[in-house]
Parts: structure tokens; sequence; C-alpha cells
């Protein structure tokens, strides 16, 4: 999740407020399920289940980040998911059920904001006794910072990879001892310069999804008609570039909202300005070897994904049936003459209604195209074949990454999977402590 401007709190509350007095069904009103999450947690220790004994196994899993983005989905012509209002042990206290059509041929969660809670959340999800998931695809769609160099307000974006950007070493960029040269005060983590690749690697720091599947869905919204705002309007055109002296190429940011193929970076921070979004951008590309581009902003995907990429791992789901849609709702960095702190804290951007309501736009049809090409020998059922590395930095699920310093695994018996073997525990992923360094600062140092 990101808003677009703190400013924005007051439109979003009315936003909220409209949402929670239109009904979402004959049999049950968005207060009701509002109602029904609020209460979750006496719900829970009075032992309240789904009330069917069999497994939901839903075709496609709507995750969602916060309420916004949920209720987007709520009310809509084309299915209900309030038919079926379930709770999951291990939900967030905030949000506690999962929601599905009558048929549970699609569903949806509410992870909570930033990273720990989209893991937590989804970890829940997929040790749940409540689903199978190992046919589901899994759309992450919200709402996100854009860069003005690649996208602008409202523009629908489909990642093929996700990065992690602040898992870096980072100093405070006023201290007067940093080198001159230095472009940015972020490190990655086991270097001693920016930009040189890290040699002490989590296994978080980079996703590559499904490229084919990532086409598809491009291809399914491809005609849906996506809103915009007066004020989005408005605002855009400061990034137009006759309206600016900077050198900086941001057509895209000038343009009306459109479906964009680019890749999307986690953290927790909440960051604005052209140096940070240069920097991370950079990072983006030393990461994926020079694969990814640098679009969406946002503070959960590499959580959600690695909680994903476990379940993957241990025979729930399939990580290759997973596709992350997140909507422009705010620019990462200001236009010529803006400050930083006008672009993130006061200007009204005028991105944010039209980035929720493109999530759903965009993805019913996402939804729709694979609940209705579910059948047949080329039908979703049968999954989507990437053609391509799909898994983390590590190769945890087996295959050689792309990226990186490649896998860290060797194949063991079996399936390559669950009973992969580490082939270079003690190189990556762990620190070894140089004479004189603190504990836990130096990073370890590939041989």
């Amino acid at each position: 999740m990101r808003f677009c401007t703190l400013s924005s709190i007051a439109a979003v509350a009315a936003a909220f407020s409209f949402f929670l007095s239109v009904s979402a069904s004959p049999s049950t009103s968005r207060q009701d399920v509002v109602q029904h999450r609020y209460d979750g947690a006496e719900m829970a220790a009075r032992g309240v289940r789904a009330r069917e004994t069999e497994k939901i196994k839903p075709k496609v899993f709507i995750v969602s980040m916060f309420d916004p983005e949920a209720e987007v989905w709520w009310g809509i012509p084309e299915f209900d998911l309030l038919a079926r209002n379930i709770s999951v042990p291990g939900f967030s206290p905030l949000f506690p059920e999962a929601h599905c059509t009558a048929d549970g041929e699609i569903c949806q969660l509410i992870t909570g904001e930033g990273e720990i809670n989209a893991a937590v959340t989804l970890t829940a999800l997929y040790t749940s006794a409540l689903f199978d998931l190992t046919t589901t695809y899994f759309l992450i769609a919200g709402i996100a910072g854009i860069s003005p160099e690649v996208g602008t307000l409202g523009s629908v974006t489909f990642a093929r990879y996700a990065v992690q950007v602040a898992l870096q070493y980072e100093f405070d960029a006023r201290e007067p001892s940093l080198p001159a040269n230095w472009t940015t005060a972020y490190i990655p983590q086991g270097a001693t310069q920016p930009l040189a690749y890290p040699s002490s690697l989590y296994g978080t720091e980079v996703f590559a999804l499904n490229p084919t599947l990532r086409d598809t869905a491009l291809r399914l919204a491809a005609n849906a008609t996506l809103a915009d705002s007066p004020a989005a309007i408005t605002y855009r055109a400061h990034y137009a570039p006759q309206s600016s002296n900077t050198t900086a190429n941001y057509t895209a940011a000038s343009l009306p909202p459109g479906l964009t193929a680019c890749d999307t970076a986690t953290s927790d921070v909440y960051w604005s300005g052209a140096l940070l979004g240069r920097a991370f951008a950079a990072y983006t590309s030393l990461a994926t070897n020079g694969s990814a581009l640098y679009c969406s902003t946002q503070q959960e995907d590499n959580a959600s994904l690695e909680a994903l990429l476990r379940g993957a791992r241990a025979r729930f789901l399939d990580f290759a049936r997973v596709v992350v849609m997140r909507t422009a709702s705010d620019f990462d960095r200001p236009y010529e003459g803006e400050s930083a702190v006008e672009n993130l804290l006061y200007a009204d951007q005028g991105g944010f209604e039209p980035a929720v309501e493109n999530i759903y736009r965009a993805g019913v049809r996402v939804v729709g195209g694979i609940v209705g090409g579910w059948e047949g020998e080329d039908g979703f059922e049968a999954g989507v074949a990437p053609g391509a590395y799909v898994g983390d930095v590590f190769g945890s699920l087996g295959g050689e990454p792309d990226f990186g310093p490649g896998s860290v695994f060797e194949d063991g018996e079996g399936d390559g999977v669950a009973e992969r073997k580490v082939r270079r525990r003690g190189v990556v992923g762990r620190r070894h402590r140089r004479p004189g360094a603190r504990r836990g600062v130096a990073g370890s140092l590939r041989p």
C-alpha cells in the first residue's frame, strides 16, 4: 500500500464512509462485513468457522493490503465476494476473514499493511486447513507509487520482478565523512560502495515471477477503461517536458493512465525524492543483472512473495501462478520546482481514487479471464508454462536464477524442491567478522 499524500486522508475517510454505506449484496452489506471484521477476535474466540466441511478450492485468490483496495471489489456486478465470510486463524486482528463467492471459485483476503503483516497473513492462509490452493492463482492487487520516468497516476503495472530495495546498509546522507563520489547513502550488503553487487544475501532480495502469466494478465486487462480524475490531470501536467527545465525524461508521467509491464520495489520505508528514486532504480537493475525496470513502489510484495514461495516449497501452492498488479496512486519524486516534502506530505496529486478504482477495472478482467478460461487442454487449470526462471535469488524452487550469483542449492533425490540441499552454505546469507569489524556489520565476502 502507498497513500498518495498525507493530505489525502480526509478524502480517504470520505470514500471509506461511502463504501460502508453501500449494500454489497441482497444478503450481506458492506457495513455488515466491516462490523464482522472488527468483531473478528470475538468470533474466533467463539470458534466461528466456515460452515462447509470440504476445503474451498479457489481458482483465483485476490490479495488486498488495506480497506480501500479490498472494498473496491465489493458490490460489483461480476461476482459477490461477500457471499461467504470465513474466519481464518492467524489472519490480522483487523482483517480476520477471507471473503469468497458462493461457489468458492474467487476469494479475497486483506493482509494488513507493511512487510510483516503481508508475510504473516499469507503464511496463515496456506497453512490453513480451510483451503486447497494447489491450483489457485494469486492476484496481488494494490496501489503504489510510480516513477514518472515510466508511468503516471492511475496507471496499471504488471511486474516480472520484485526487488527489496531497502535491504541494504544505510548511512545518514548528511554524514560529512561520506565519499564525495558516492551517489547514494545506501550500500548493498557485504559491499563497501554503492552499486557493488551484494555479497551477503538473505534470499528475499529478488523474486522472478512467471513472465508468460504476466503477459497474459496484461492481455486480459488490455481493454479495460481506466479511471482518471481532474486533480490527477492537473498534477501530472507539471511533469510535461514543456513545463519543466529538468533533464529527466518525465514524458510518461504526463500521459493518461495506461497499462505497463514494469517492475516493483518493496520497502517498509515510504520515501519521496529524485535522489532515492534514482538510487533504488539503479539497485533494482543491479540486483536483476539489468533485467528489471523500476517503476512501482510499495510496502508488501517481497514479503508476500517470500511467504508464497515457502508455501510452494511445502507443496501447498504453485509459485508460477502469482500475478503482481500495482496501480499508481502517487509519484515517487517531485516535478521540477516542487520539493520532496511537498510531494509526499502536502500535494494533492489526485491519484488515489483512480488508482483504487483501476484495481477493479483492470483486475476484474484478469480474474474473469482466468475463471472463464479454466477448462480445456490449454485452460488455466493446467497452469501457464513460464518459459523462464521463476523463484528467488537462491534458486529455492529449482532451476538456475538468471540474476545474482546463481543457485545455492544442489538437486537432491526427488523433485528437486522439497529435498534440495544447500551446496554453498556459509557463503551466501551469513556474516563473517573481519578484524576490528563490529558484529553484524561486515557482510560475507564471496571467495
